[in-house]
């Protein structure tokens, strides 16, 4: 004990808890974002194996560098297994983004159909076909 002062002795052990503690408790927040973070992941993959599984058309579309890009980036970073999965997710994920827009227009178009069907009707009455002479 010849190095030692008795006075500064309860104090570091009081430190070196204090150290564990906070140390334990970083590792359990640690663990907890972990938690957060797969779970999150898992739910993302979800949603897109879901927003997937309903692809039937093709469509050929050309984008620019910075969309091939970022395209790529989704790829390389293992959420989807190609480009065009993960084009296909960006562009549903555009649409149910606008839906008010898309609502609004399919309200509009409606009406353009029935205001077609109303000229037709209207030159089919005025316009009498020829007479075979």
């Amino acid at each position: 004990m010849g190095n030692q002062n008795p006075k500064t002795e309860p104090k570091a052990k009081e430190e070196s808890k204090a150290k564990k503690q906070h140390q334990s408790k970083l590792d359990e927040l640690g663990s907890q974002v972990e938690k957060i973070a797969v779970r999150t992941a898992e739910s993302i993959k979800k949603v897109i194996d879901k927003a997937l599984a309903s692809r039937n058309t093709v469509l050929t579309i050309r984008v620019n560098d910075e969309s091939n890009d970022k395209l790529n980036m989704l790829v390389e970073a293992g959420l989807f297994k190609s480009r065009s999965e993960s084009a296909a997710y960006l562009i549903q994920e555009g649409i149910k983004s606008q839906e008010i827009l898309f609502s609004k227009m399919a309200s509009k178009m409606k009406q353009i159909e029935k205001i077609k069907k109303e000229l037709k009707n209207i030159v089919s009455k005025e316009i009498t076909p020829p007479t075979g002479k």
